[in-house]
């Protein structure tokens, strides 16, 4: 609906000869200046307002700089593109859910959603340059699916018996499947990182965020 009622904005501003972009009802018009900005802003305004019979939503509209911008999710730094603090918020917030210790569902379930959404999401947000964060989002990911292993082997026993057969010594394995502290701190130690190492974790299903990234922004490398 929204294509049909903005096709003749589309038209109008391509006969005024403006860059701009549209997805549905939002769009952005890119110009030269702050001032030109207003300009625009206005003359748009009147367009929608008296030819198109719509009316904006000054709350979401505005003028600005590309840098101070966010649209569909993304953000302008120069001339690179990278994620919103919102979208990666958000981002963050959907695997909290997914790792959440009080969702019970089996840890194959679990990471079938878990690649299911990474996917979904490096293939919208994959075109963003921004690299500096994506490490350390799987290092956080990584801990907090250990920490739901760790919350389903309840038993000591259990705890003692995984860790053995992954690998971890005795010496760490056994002490640590005694202690008191919590999934989330249990989940950072030597025992839970060298019996849950990062090729164990990735051979359960578990996707990694850098590599997705990776693969698309340097295929011929990732290959």
């Amino acid at each position: 609906m929204a294509n049909i009622l903005l096709g003749d904005l589309d038209k109008e501003l391509e006969k005024r000869g403006h860059r701009f972009v549209r997805y549905a009802d939002d769009f952005l018009v890119l110009v030269k200046s702050h001032r030109a900005g207003v300009r625009v802003s206005q003359s748009i305004e009147r367009f929608l307002n008296r030819r198109l019979k719509l009316k904006v939503n000054e709350r979401k509209s505005r003028v600005a700089k590309t840098d101070d911008t966010d649209f569909l999710g993304f953000t302008f730094k120069g001339t690179k593109i990278r994620w919103s603090d919102k979208a990666f918020h958000q981002f963050k917030w959907r695997l909290k859910r997914l790792t959440g210790r009080s969702w019970f569902v089996s840890m194959g379930y679990r990471m079938g959603k878990i690649a299911q959404y990474l996917r979904g999401w490096i293939n919208y947000f994959g075109i963003s340059e921004y690299y500096s964060p994506i490490p350390e989002i799987d290092h956080w990911l990584r801990r907090r699916v250990r920490m739901c292993y760790w919350k389903q082997w309840r038993r000591v026993r259990t705890r003692i018996r995984n860790l053995l057969k992954m690998g971890a010594h005795p010496n760490v394995a056994i002490p640590m499947s005694f202690s008191r502290k919590g999934p989330w701190k249990c989940a950072r130690t030597l025992a839970t990182q060298t019996g849950m190492a990062n090729q164990w974790l990735k051979d359960q299903g578990l996707l990694s965020v850098k590599e997705l990234w990776v693969n698309i922004h340097y295929p011929a490398t990732a290959r």
